[in-house]
């Protein structure tokens, strides 16, 4: 297995997903959306980590930054009812 440039930050569902990969747009970061369970699928096989859920994965050059949007986020959420 190769080093990636690319670290998980966050796993969750489609709509908060992308919700968050917005964020990090507005704040010059670059995300990338893994499906594990539709890559499966698509390839014929079953599996992934829990089905409707994907990974954000940020670049290392950008992750102090990228962890710092995320802390908001994630309060924001826990914010609203």
């Amino acid at each position: 297995m190769t080093d990636s440039e690319y670290v998980k930050i966050y796993t969750g569902s489609l709509v908060i997903v992308q919700h968050l990969v917005q964020e990090l747009e507005e704040h010059g970061i670059n995300a990338i959306v893994k499906d594990e369970t539709e890559s499966a699928r698509l390839a014929g096989f079953g599996g992934g980590i829990v089905p409707g859920f994907q990974e954000v994965l940020v670049n290392k050059d950008e992750l102090d930054k990228a962890l710092s949007v995320l802390e908001t986020f994630e309060a924001d959420l826990e914010e609203q009812p």
